[in-house]
């Protein structure tokens, strides 16, 4: 199976890290941005880095983006070049175009200029620590929408001592997806008769409504 390609234009903490972790996953990836020492810096962690102008179409169609899988757009301090960049990608072709932004009004453009998802790094991050702190015994939260999400935790204390069959969960809005091992293995089948023991950790999903009237 060929390697996955993906070009990341944009090379601060947000686009550095997705262009690491991406290179760390097996993919091939070229990493872009206007400043030489940020591209220095990423140059022997990813398949390919350069210093370029990313608003500039021609510039970005000679990277042949086109036939990559996606790019990713992470600039933020230059809402111009953030937005001149997506417009570059997706009218050379490319099918998945994800882009920063940092405000409502940023994101709104980029999506009207064509990217496939616009995300808010800091705000995302803000929502999981700020759900985390509150309840206390959320070990992780992803957020899957405004409504939904799935969250790791330690089970809580009114759960231990009964089954998951007995708590009734399901009519509650709530579904346990996987159970963390003693060993940090992921146990997909959770045995619905299993009682509960304390200091177990729990993988589940539910509206968030659902979620903190049961769980926080």
């Amino acid at each position: 199976m060929a390697k996955k390609e993906f070009a990341v234009f944009g090379l601060g903490e947000f686009g550095s890290s997705i262009a690491v972790t991406l290179e760390e996953s097996g993919c091939q990836v070229l990493a872009v941005d206007s400043r030489e020492d940020r591209v220095q810096n990423i140059s022997e962690y990813v398949t390919h880095a350069a210093c370029a102008n990313v608003a500039d179409q021609a510039v970005v169609r000679s990277f042949g983006v086109q036939n990559m899988d996606g790019v990713i757009v992470g600039i933020g301090e230059n809402l111009e070049s953030s937005i001149m960049a997506t417009i570059c990608a997706k009218e050379c072709g490319v099918p998945y175009v994800l882009a920063k932004a940092n405000s409502d009004m940023h994101a709104a453009v980029l999506k009207k200029v064509g990217a496939d998802q616009v995300i808010f790094p800091e705000k995302a991050t803000g929502i999981r620590l700020g759900r985390n702190l509150a309840s206390g015994n959320f070990l992780d939260t992803i957020e899957l929408s405004k409504k939904f999400s799935m969250v790791e935790i330690e089970v809580p204390s009114k759960w231990i001592g009964k089954s998951i069959r007995e708590l009734n969960l399901r009519k509650k809005g709530i579904n346990i997806i996987a159970r963390k091992g003693d060993l940090e293995d992921i146990v997909l089948i959770v045995d619905p008769d299993r009682i509960i023991e304390g200091q177990e950790t729990f993988i589940i999903i539910g509206s968030n409504k659902d979620l903190e009237r049961e769980l926080l």
